[in-house]
């Protein structure tokens, strides 16, 4: 099979060409529910043949090349993409019936992974529409040669992003900015042989990411175990393609409720991994309170967390999947669950339990679709000597470089943030050590302006020697802290109207 690379901007492309076949037919945020499963199928049906045709030169024996290309993946006969190209009519019908007996050939790996899509819904995915479709991802070879993993795992990411912008609505959960989970993944520094978890995982991004930094520090990937957990089915399955796509063989995504029912366990405990990182759905109100009260995991050691915010049900799940000797995570959040006052006394235990290690505070506009600033909060099991009783508050608000409509941390700001972590030093006006008990005696809040003061210029300089728009950011980013400051009164008068109003 002669090799005919692609460029990655002919890769990003051509993928998007797909998307955009689909333009007022469905909403932009089912079209992942077509195009992930085509791409895929496309995928394993030329690599498949790729193996094939290798096997075939050596040996020119067929049946043995049969089964040197089923030996990656299993494609049926009948299953392959050529066969569902040349289906007259009942074009979805023939997609549906490839993609089953696929999953149904490949148990382990890919069972579910095409999703759940209405494939044989004529008047939504006509015949026409996905004979176009498939023709258009017939355009190019998607082997090994032609396109390598991480090529095309970059392509993947580069259309998941594209999806994110496309349905607004949907990005949140759909898409996290990948210059700040590879900080968070460099700042964890996974090593071979160790176990990953993410039980948000999304799309998976989070767990290639930290592949990616143990690849990059030389260590042997093969021997990473990754899990997740996601909600969303479609989205889980999109995972699992994500990891296909980028060459990893072992790896455990699961779907479902992780507060609920979560899906790694030992016995009558939760697993625990080497490194767990999240972006959790924020502030949710729709989940069982009352379960929680008696979890069954012990996943309430801290307390439960009000109905109106589940931050602390995810935070102490993550908490509670940690390996108790090399555990460490890093989580993702709003500022809120650093100072809000519902919940206080789950802070207090948390501090005093001397879990947290780090308290880094970003910039705005690192979120889709909104300029909320954030927060990321890293753990660790057993801290190293010099790190006992302490957190180090990291004030990173201006380590970022706006972007459109959103910000990028740029290798920079990301080896900045590292270094002070990794120095755990003070760093006038970024950076500040505190004890447990300089904690406790701020009530055991984490809002980091309460520890890190940032230098002000004088109205001179202010006016006349910077630029104008670095004035402006540091005068809307000024306000921070007074509107922590009222959101945790609005907390404590809701708290006080709660207890003073009457029975009945």
């Amino acid at each position: 099979m002669q090799a005919n690379p692609l460029s990655q901007k002919e890769l990003e492309s051509y993928l998007w060409g797909a998307a955009t076949l689909l333009r007022g037919l469905v909403d932009a945020s089912d079209y992942k529910q077509y195009i992930f499963p085509l791409l895929f199928f496309k995928r394993l049906s030329d690599v498949w043949d790729e193996d094939y045709q290798e096997a075939l030169t050596d040996t020119e024996d067929a049946e043995y090349a049969t089964a040197t290309a089923n030996d990656r993946f299993t494609i049926p006969d009948g299953a392959h993409w050529k066969n569902v190209r040349l289906a007259p009519k009942d074009v979805g019908r023939a997609l549906l019936t490839a993609f089953q007996a696929i999953e149904s050939a490949n148990p382990r790996r890919l069972e579910g992974v095409f999703g759940n899509a209405s494939w044989t819904d004529k008047a939504q995915m006509p015949d026409s529409t996905l004979k176009n479709l498939i023709e258009h991802f017939s355009k190019h070879t998607l082997s090994l040669a032609n396109v390598p993993e991480d090529e095309l795992g970059n392509g993947y990411e580069y259309l998941i992003k594209q999806f994110a912008d496309d349905s607004g609505h949907t990005a949140q959960e759909f898409y996290t900015n990948r210059t700040l989970v590879h900080l968070m993944a460099q700042m964890l520094e996974p090593q071979a042989g160790e176990s990953i978890y993410d039980p948000t995982c999304g799309t998976g991004g989070m767990l290639i990411s930290c592949l990616a930094e143990v690849k990059r520090r030389g260590g042997d990937t093969r021997t990473i175990g990754l899990y997740g957990q996601e909600l969303i089915t479609i989205t889980a399955a999109i995972a699992r393609m994500n990891l296909v796509l980028h060459g990893v063989s072992d790896f455990h995504i699961a779907a479902g409720n992780t507060l609920a029912s979560p899906a790694f366990a030992e016995g009558d405990r939760l697993r625990t991994f080497d490194v767990v990182l999240a972006n959790p759905p924020y502030s949710i109100s729709k989940w069982n309170r009352s379960a929680w009260e008696s979890d069954p995991w012990g996943r309430n050691f801290l307390g439960t967390p009000p109905q109106s915010r589940a931050d602390y049900a995810f935070f102490q799940h993550i908490l509670r999947s940690m390996d108790p000797l090399t555990g460490r995570c890093a989580i993702l959040f709003p500022h809120g669950v650093l100072f809000r006052n519902q919940e206080a006394e789950m802070r207090s235990r948390l501090v005093e339990k001397d879990l947290v290690e780090c308290v880094l505070g970003l910039g705005p506009e690192l979120f889709y679709n909104s300029a909320m600033e954030s927060c990321v909060i890293f753990c660790r099991s057993k801290k190293q000597p010099g790190r006992r009783q302490r957190i180090i508050f990291i004030d990173a608000v201006k380590e970022i470089e706006k972007s459109r409509s959103t910000s990028l941390l740029r290798p920079h700001h990301q080896k900045r943030i590292r270094d002070t972590y990794e120095n755990f030093v003070d760093v006038p006006g970024f950076a500040k050590v505190a004890s447990i008990e300089e904690v406790a005696a701020q009530a055991y809040s984490l809002s980091i302006p309460l520890y890190v003061k940032r230098e002000t210029p004088g109205l001179l300089e202010t006016t006349h020697e910077r630029p104008l728009k670095e004035v402006w950011n540091e005068w809307e980013q000024g306000g921070h802290l007074f509107w922590q400051q009222m959101d945790a009164l609005a907390d404590a008068l809701d708290s006080l109207t709660s207890e003073e109003a009457p029975d009945g």
